[in-house]
């Protein structure tokens, strides 16, 4: 007997943002389990980012079903107990790190602040659990009393990276990670971040218009074109053997580069 499939920690069904007669996203629906990286990918305007923002809460949808494990509808949550959630078992990973850091604060104070905002108050143990964060994405911790805005692009991605892990949420959103970022710079982030996604069992959805990135790090992918999913299954399968003509044209635009 086949063992039971565990139940999805997020169940979409017919996510849809239109912004008047422009449609943002239309009828989106999957489930996400637990451990696992499902990447979006589509060209720039193809609902992607729509999409992940409906999903984490920034934008509402004007139709369909978002369920966190199992029971919870968040789309019905009340506005404080979608931002408690936002705190201890979500995280947001910005593009641009400078969206998800307060760059007045120090290094330590921007992983601390997200420690405070789930409850702790011990200014020793968040100190000490900071400067263990700032060791895990491979910043100094004798950085720990810097402020953001004195670290190089890729600091602030990797400083970002630790201030939404440290919590140890169950699932992280991630818009564009590596975007803006040098080629040396960003196999190192992707480096850092898959070790991360795997030590930790991560369930992740990841936006990117990289099929790099999705290759490296998604175990599943969708493909969206004009806020529609046109194709998913398996990354490899579907990058390997893309059965709708628009993703067929993405995978051979990347080829010929």
């Amino acid at each position: 007997m086949n063992a039971q499939m565990p139940p999805p920690l997020l169940t979409v069904r017919d996510l849809t943002r239109t912004y008047g007669s422009r449609i943002g996203c239309a009828e989106v629906s999957f489930d996400l389990y637990h451990g696992e990286v499902l990447g979006i990918v589509g060209e720039s305007g193809s609902g992607k980012s729509t999409l992940l923002s409906c999903l984490a809460g920034h934008l509402p949808p004007d139709s369909g079903r978002v369920v966190w494990d199992g029971t919870t509808d968040v789309l019905a949550l009340p506005e404080a107990a979608r931002r408690r959630l936002m705190r201890t078992e979500w995280a947001f990973v910005h593009q641009n790190p400078r969206d998800g850091l307060r760059m007045g604060v120090t290094a330590g104070g921007n992983v601390g602040e997200r420690l405070m905002g789930a409850g702790a108050r011990h200014f020793g143990q968040i100190r000490a659990q900071a400067t263990d964060w700032l060791e895990r994405v491979e910043i100094d911790p004798d950085r720990i009393d810097d402020r953001p805005r004195a670290f190089s692009g890729g600091m602030q991605q990797r400083l970002q990276i630790a201030r939404n892990l440290v919590t140890g949420p169950r699932l992280v959103f991630m818009d564009e990670p590596t975007g803006g970022l040098d080629v040396s710079v960003q196999a190192r982030l992707l480096d850092l971040l898959r070790g991360l996604v795997r030590r930790m069992g991560l369930s992740v959805i990841i936006v990117t218009h990289d099929l790099a990135v999705v290759r490296l790090l998604a175990d599943r992918l969708m493909v969206m074109k004009s806020g529609r999913v046109v194709e998913q299954g398996l990354t490899d399968q579907v990058l390997d053997d893309p059965q709708h003509a628009y993703t067929q044209l993405l995978v051979s635009s990347v080829l010929q580069v």
